[in-house]
């Protein structure tokens, strides 16, 4: 990537870019002709230039699903760096984004069980993808498995909380392939969590026969 391009998307400096693609009309194109690489989303994304990112998401929507040399895609390291804002308008882009498979199989939800404190991004996950509680890592791992694992109290309670309000929850899916994992043997915590999940499907179950 031009020096200059990777300037101006640091600094989120719109006019910049601009003046590089009158300079240059297929800059862009050939960055996404490259299978893993970085781009300008990427840079903005860590740094948290909304408006900058919304300019190159016109111009090169690819970008947002594009894996950079370390294994992350934008919304991977909009989430590491702790930029909220970016994270959420990238949701709003394309909800399936939360579900993009990073380095070791994380999406942008396990990035999120792990850091802990990111509530917010967890709420949009949940709000505009639900079923990504599902995905599991290269390990075999699920969101609230990394939570826990990780000790994120109030990131477990929360993917817990989803678990309650799931209408799609299938309780044999989680004894079978997300408790232990693929390499891993049973845990205290992993028997303590599928206790809490078997009681949020009975939830479930009877909420939905009252309503029947």
């Amino acid at each position: 990537m031009d020096q200059r391009l990777k300037d101006a998307a640091q600094a989120g400096d719109i006019d910049a870019l601009y003046a590089l693609i009158r300079e240059d009309a297929f800059v862009l194109k050939r960055i996404d002709e490259l299978p893993i690489v970085d781009t300008p989303l990427h840079i903005a994304a860590s740094a948290g230039h909304v408006d900058f990112a919304m300019e190159i998401v016109n111009l090169k929507a690819s970008f947002t699903r594009k894996l950079n040399p370390d294994g992350f895609s934008p919304m991977h390291l909009a989430l590491q760096n702790g930029k909220e804002v970016m994270v959420l308008w990238l949701l709003d882009v394309d909800k399936d984004l939360v579900r993009v498979k990073a380095r070791g199989g994380k999406t942008p939800l396990h990035d999120a069980a792990e850091i802990g404190n990111l509530l917010s991004c967890l709420d949009g996950f949940f709000d505009a993808c639900p079923e990504s509680i599902q995905d599991v890592t290269n390990q075999g791992d699920t969101a609230l498995h990394i939570a826990l694992r990780s000790k994120k109290i109030k990131a477990f309670e929360k993917l817990m909380d989803w678990l309650r309000c799931s209408i799609f929850i299938d309780a044999q899916f989680w004894q079978e392939n997300s408790l232990t994992g693929k390499t891993s043997k049973a845990t205290p915590c992993c028997t303590l969590l599928l206790q809490a999940i078997k009681s949020r499907c009975s939830e479930n179950v009877d909420r939905k026969t009252q309503c029947c």
